[in-house]
């Protein structure tokens, strides 16, 4: 591929490829504690142990912004791949997007501590479990993308259906809690909190529908 082609003309590719492999695994990272965030919220609440694990998240994303800008500086001071530099900084400002969204979620989870009744408890760690593999299977297609571009679609096609399954999780959560007795306005809110949550895998969706087109601009 063009790209890698490129990428090995310059004494510094190492350096590259590194960051942007420990920018990927920051992603990686922050969606497994991403989960066990929620998973702690639902036993205990906004305890100190998922304050630890918001804390976490929010030290991961910053670091990910670090390295963000760190490859920005390294792709236009040594002047590599400009073919492909707008689509390497587009996926990985989109990659961060996903970042920002599992914090935010997070942090509304701290400020607003919605209070989840146990009978939805069951339902709000499936659809999390659906994002989490959703992110993960995003990852993996984005380092195929730098490394081995010809298997990219075997985990984009993962990201699909993991995205429509936390969908189908996410409505039958809906549902069950506006069919529940309790006030509108706390039906309202714990819907709000089944968005911020499957918000994770829609962004991840789309950041995969730009992922396939630059692969195959690649390609071409």
């Amino acid at each position: 591929m063009e790209f890698l082609k490129s990428l090995s003309l310059f004494g510094r590719t190492r350096s590259l490829e590194g960051k942007v492999d420990a920018f990927l695994d920051r992603l990686s990272q922050s969606a497994l504690i991403f989960k066990l965030a929620i998973k702690t919220y639902l036993g205990e609440g906004a305890d100190p142990a998922f304050e630890e694990k918001l804390r976490q998240v929010n030290d991961l994303e910053s670091q990910a912004d670090a390295l963000r800008r760190a490859i920005e500086t390294e792709l236009y001071s040594n002047t590599l791949i400009p073919e492909s530099r707008g689509d390497v900084l587009g996926l990985l400002e989109n990659l961060d997007s996903i970042h920002n969204l599992m914090e935010g979620a997070l942090w509304s989870f701290s400020i607003e501590t919605p209070a989840i009744p146990p009978e939805h408890g069951t339902a709000y760690l499936e659809l999390v479990e659906m994002v989490t593999l959703c992110v993960e299977a995003l990852v993996l297609a984005s380092r195929s993308f730098f490394r081995d571009p010809a298997r990219v679609n075997d985990n984009l096609h993962k990201v699909m259906f993991h995205e429509k399954e936390a969908d189908k999780v996410s409505t039958r959560l809906k549902r069950a809690i506006f069919a529940s007795p309790s006030e509108l306005s706390q039906k309202s809110h714990l819907r709000h909190f089944v968005e911020l949550i499957d918000n994770v895998a829609d962004r991840a969706e789309d950041v995969a529908d730009r992922l396939a087109i630059y692969t195959i601009k690649q390609k071409v």
